[in-house]
């Protein structure tokens, strides 16, 4: 880790970076637990740090709804969305330099809920990071990385992350909200047919998240992801538990780390969230003013 690092701060500015990228050769036999041969390349992202936009990183289990406000998040700031989830389903769809053994391995991780490696998706990440250079983007907000230690040293070693924000929400929530997700096989809208109605108790207030439906066109083109199954998701929330929690204390004793608990759905939790992040959304203000 330690070379790693070396390699990761030899470049000449705070923001030139060294990303590890990976080579897949499409007739390799090589399976996953082979790919740690890495070459290494000068990745930089461009402008004074004092001139670029915000740096951020959501964290939150599967299904918390980190995609849904840091894409609002992204709109509001103008910064892009980067989903390393998408990334790599994208990556599963395209005919990309993955040989087909090792596409086939990787779907099964995903389809399991494993951590995909560190090495595909600082891969992934790489030439996302790039594409958006030469589109001239500066700024980003990270979902869904970084989910190990390890990642987020890499991470850290390469540029400056300026707020973690860690969403939360309960458990019982969390797996209805998997279990409901859908996507229009035709537009790839997203919505959830999943109405969460949980009583207080204890003295535990209570929480109610209508369904998000899809408009009349979509509804009979519905379908569900592949790895939204119960036991799927409770092993993904058993990863998430194991391997992301120490992730966020890296964050808390560097003082980035904003903890949000989710008090409900958009309508609660958007204004709330707007307000610990002190911005303003002036076009949501509008909306409803009308």
């Amino acid at each position: 880790m330690a070379v790693v690092n070396r390699l990761l701060r030899s470049t000449a500015t705070p923001f030139s970076y060294t990303v590890s990228r990976i080579f897949y050769s499409t007739t390799s036999e090589t399976d996953l637990r082979s790919l740690s041969s890495i070459s290494h390349s000068s990745l930089h992202v461009p402008g004074d740090p004092k001139d670029r936009n915000v740096q951020w990183v959501f964290l939150g289990c599967p299904g918390v709804g980190k995609g849904t406000y840091a894409s609002r998040l992204s709109t509001l700031l103008g910064v892009p969305h980067i989903a390393t989830g998408d990334l790599v389903r994208e990556e599963l769809a395209s005919k990309g330099p993955l040989a087909s053994q090792v596409k086939a391995l990787l779907s099964e991780i995903v389809n399991q809920g494993k951590l995909v490696s560190d090495e595909i998706i600082i891969n992934l990440l790489s030439k996302r990071l790039e594409a958006g250079e030469s589109k001239g983007e500066t700024g980003f907000i990270l979902d869904g990385f970084p989910r190990t230690i390890r990642q987020a040293e890499i991470l850290e070693g390469v540029t400056e992350i300026d707020l973690v924000v860690n969403l939360k929400l309960q458990e019982e929530a969390l797996l209805a909200k998997c279990l409901g997700r859908r996507i229009c096989s035709e537009c790839g809208g997203n919505y959830n047919v999943a109405c969460i109605d949980i009583k207080g108790k204890n003295g535990s207030p209570g929480m109610y998240m209508a369904p998000l439906l899809p408009p009349p066109h979509c509804a009979s083109k519905l379908i569900a992801r592949a790895d939204d199954t119960e036991v799927v998701v409770k092993e993904r929330l058993r990863v998430y538990n194991e391997k992301s929690l120490p992730v966020e204390e890296f964050y808390r004793s560097r003082g980035k780390l904003l903890e949000f608990e989710l008090p409900g759905g958009i309508p609660e939790s958007w204004p709330k969230l707007l307000q610990a992040l002190n911005l303003d959304d002036h076009e949501d203000k509008q909306s409803a003013a009308a």
